[in-house]
């Protein structure tokens, strides 16, 4: 028996080296690199009706959209994949929508900005339009705002895509993009932006009964137009008509950006690929051959956003748990949904074979989640028996207005279902924007021995806690810890010491190998929790 767990662990340990010599090295697939940032860019300029709402203006107000850019150090500058990411926090400003977050800043996406960068992504972490009133008395006026909340969104976004390739084509390309490798990834809200972007290509889409609205003449009329919030891309004039709610009539609601390259010809304000943890869709219909792939991260409790079809929520003011105290706006179409049509239509056919180009360690992985999806190739659903859980993935400061009113953070938890999302988002993104990733095993990396770093884990056996030094002169930069079955079950990033202490938190007893990096190679030495 003792020899056949000495033939288990050897293989494991093999495996796994095999695994990390697979992962250096690798663009577009690998955190392989240093991340700088560059805060506050202004990509646009358009109108705003949050000071409406709150009082301080009788009309929108055009206010600068800004980004924070997260660029990767070391690679060649050039031809660099780009990825918007957006905030959750539904249209509202933090912290009054009495969410975890709500900005560019947020805990969260600045997580999967850094990941991104670290592969050789330029990653955008972008604000959009805020404002709408979920206090309204009529569902009517609610769905109204909130409709054209997300259509602002939208706008915003293919503002920014032709902010940057403006720059790649007539400017210097300051980034290094390559202006036809763009994709966006929403959270929470974001997701529903995102939704939207993956989708609609003309307002009038948008004319179905739901999303009409009866101004008090007995006749509907589309609660976003062209002639009323420009188009969809952004790129027109909105004027505000009479019997507008709240805003008074010549009002502009959307001042065109970047619309024309230097030599006449018309910006593209596309993408070539979605990715969403959360949200969902406001109609099946949108969806058509011209619908970009998708990748989607959905918890099937999620009370806010359906997981199928359902009425789309939003958090009161009151208790976040409490569901009585949810604002019902609109019926929206999730994930499960959602890919059941992309895949009938073969929009997301562009996966087959995927996960046959990866490790064969990552094969379990990969059939876990067509099994969870019932075979739908974009769609990563996370099962949770919490049924307030929406977004297991979110983490953000203690210190944050919010905080009592939410459970307490647990970044390495959060940090681990990032783990999982990037294993499956990952590979997907490098097949939709032809990033030619190379997945096979790299030699570069050295295997090294634990006695020549001074290598100890004390105690090991442990019960709640393990304390992992090395010698002065070999710091250790990060730590991964994967389970018997080869899952990973926490990543610790930027270690940069050498000492360190892993608290067991929600582990259960057994053997657990932890994977180091160092500068000079990497290292795998097994722990059990008793």
């Amino acid at each position: 028996m003792k020899k056949f767990n000495f033939a288990i662990s050897f293989l494991f340990l093999f495996a796994l080296s095999m695994t990390v010599q697979a992962q250096e090295g690798n663009p577009f697939v690998d955190a392989i690199y240093e991340v700088e940032v560059e805060q506050n860019v202004t990509y646009g300029v358009n109108a705003t009706i949050l000071p409406i709402l709150v009082g301080l203006t009788s009309e929108a107000v055009p206010s600068p959209l800004r980004m924070d850019v997260y660029t990767p150090v070391g690679d060649s500058g050039e031809d660099r994949p780009v990825m918007f990411v957006l905030h959750t926090g539904n249209f509202l400003p933090f912290p009054d929508n009495n969410g975890t977050g709500g900005t560019r800043s947020d805990s969260t996406v600045v997580e999967v900005c850094n990941r991104l960068a670290q592969r050789g992504y330029v990653a955008c972490a972008i604000s959009y339009r805020l404002g709408w009133n979920p206090l309204d008395n009529s569902q009517d006026v609610r769905n109204f705002f909130l409709i054209n909340a997300a259509y602002r969104g939208i706008q915003d976004v293919r503002t920014a895509t032709r902010f940057l390739r403006l720059d790649a084509v007539d400017g210097e390309n300051k980034y290094g993009i390559d202006p036809n490798k763009i994709g966006a990834w929403g959270i929470g809200t974001g997701g529903y932006i995102v939704a939207g972007l993956a989708t609609l290509e003309d307002v009038q889409e948008t004319f179905i009964p739901k999303f009409l609205i009866d101004l008090g003449n007995g006749m509907p009329v589309p609660m976003v137009s062209n002639q009323t919030n420009g188009n969809v891309n952004g790129t027109s004039v909105g004027i505000v008509p009479a019997g507008y709610p709240v805003l008074p009539a010549g009002d502009t609601l959307c001042y065109p950006n970047h619309v024309f390259y230097a030599d006449g010809s018309e910006i593209p304000s596309n993408l070539n690929l979605a990715v969403n943890n959360g949200g969902a869709l406001g109609s099946l219909s949108w969806i058509d051959e011209n619908t970009i792939p998708w990748v989607t991260f959905h918890v099937p409790t999620d009370r806010f956003a359906p997981y199928t079809t359902g009425t789309l929520t939003v958090p009161g003011t009151g208790d976040p748990a409490d569901p009585s105290d949810d604002f019902p706006i609109v019926e929206v179409h999730g994930g499960f949904d959602v890919h059941a049509e992309l895949d009938e239509l073969g929009i997301n056919d562009i996966f087959d074979g995927v996960d046959d180009l990866i490790e064969d360690n990552y094969e379990d992985f990969a059939d876990l989640a067509l099994d969870r999806s019932e075979g739908r190739k974009g769609l990563f659903p996370f099962p949770n028996n919490t049924a307030s859980e929406s977004s297991p993935w979110d983490f953000y400061a203690e210190d944050i207005p919010t905080a009592a009113l939410h459970p307490a953070p647990e970044p390495e938890l959060a940090r681990t279902y990032w783990d999982s999302i990037f294993a499956f988002a990952i590979p997907r993104a490098c097949i939709a924007l032809d990033l030619g990733c190379d997945f096979t095993p790299s030699s570069t990396e050295t295997v090294l021995d634990a006695a020549d770093l001074g290598l100890q884990l004390a105690p090991n056996p442990a019960t709640l806690e393990v304390q992992v030094t090395t010698a002065t002169e070999f710091p250790i930069q990060a730590i991964e810890m994967y389970d018997l079955s080869g899952r990973m079950v926490r990543h610790i990033p930027q270690v940069n010491n050498n000492q360190i202490v892993i608290q067991r938190q929600n582990l259960n007893s057994g053997m657990y190998f932890l994977k180091m990096r160092f500068e000079e190679g990497i290292v795998t030495q097994k722990v059990m929790f008793e």
